[in-house]
């Protein structure tokens, strides 16, 4: 009884703010997302509607906003696997001691600072007279300026570290042996990557998607400052939060469906089970 009174008592803080904080705020989500707004004061009244689902269904712009964003998440995610995967392998079984630690401290180095620190980097970096278009400006190529492209690629520079670390950690795993004999049948790099690290690294990559997905689906503070005219899900939420809530809490509900069934689908493939 007094080793089931610990157990409640070291649970109690953890249940109480996932249950009573994180699941409650859903639910209110859920709710609000079904109440009216007044047209006339703009106030937000208790009630029951599914206007505010016909007209996400109904506009374009929700539309392509939905799949820009989900897009978007998507390239990221992929972008961060091409990354991780082969700096992983180098890190792992490549690279000396010391170039492995500058590396660790590169790939997290991100994490040490700010958000809107290193928002307002990539801004500066991709300006018309940043460093992108400085250093490339005299073989005649210019950069891709405030878009989608630079959107992903300071998604990617922001969430990269949630890839490599699990990515590099599981690769540091694998015995070395299996390069070897991977070799000694004739097969090349690339062979022994798909055929070989993929495989063995795929829970480790499922685990890092689900990070840098869920995340890009979110973001849109990047979108604001680097992307132009480009808008993503969190930018018309924002914009309606005050003006229309219960289509702001609406449209919230979108990138819960995208993350679940991301998270279904990577379940079925049973690599959650080996995590």
């Amino acid at each position: 009884m007094n080793r089931r009174a610990q157990l409640s008592a070291l649970l109690a803080l953890p249940m109480l703010w996932l249950i009573g904080i994180y699941i409650f705020s859903l639910i209110m989500l859920l709710v609000t997302a079904f109440w009216v707004t007044d047209p006339f004061t703009s106030k937000v009244k208790p009630g029951f509607t599914l206007r505010n689902f016909e007209q996400i269904i109904a506009n374009p712009a929700y539309a392509s906003t939905s799949l820009r964003t989900l897009g978007i998440a998507l390239a990221v995610t992929a972008l961060s696997i091409l990354i991780s995967v082969p700096l992983g392998i180098f890190m792992a079984k490549v690279a000396s001691p010391t170039v492995r630690a500058i590396l660790a401290v590169a790939i997290t180095l991100p994490l040490w600072a700010g958000y809107l620190v290193k928002i307002v980097a990539m801004r500066i970096t991709f300006t018309e007279e940043g460093f992108f278009n400085s250093m490339l400006g005299p073989l005649g190529i210019s950069g891709p300026g405030f878009s989608i492209v630079t959107v992903v690629l300071t998604l990617t520079y922001l969430w990269l570290p949630y890839m490599a670390v699990p990515v590099y950690t599981a690769i540091r795993q694998l015995p070395s042996n299996l390069f070897d004999a991977s070799s000694d049948l004739g097969a090349g790099a690339g062979f022994t990557i798909r055929t070989v690290v993929l495989p063995l690294i795929k829970p480790a990559i499922i685990a890092g998607s689900i990070f840098t997905f869920s995340l890009s689906l979110g973001d849109y503070i990047a979108a604001k400052f680097v992307g132009g005219s480009t808008q993503m899900i969190g930018s018309i939420i924002a914009s309606n939060i005050n003006l229309n809530p219960p289509i702001a809490a609406a449209f919230s509900l979108v990138p819960i469906a995208f993350v679940v069934i991301y998270l279904v689908s990577v379940q079925r493939t049973g690599a959650l089970e080996r995590m």
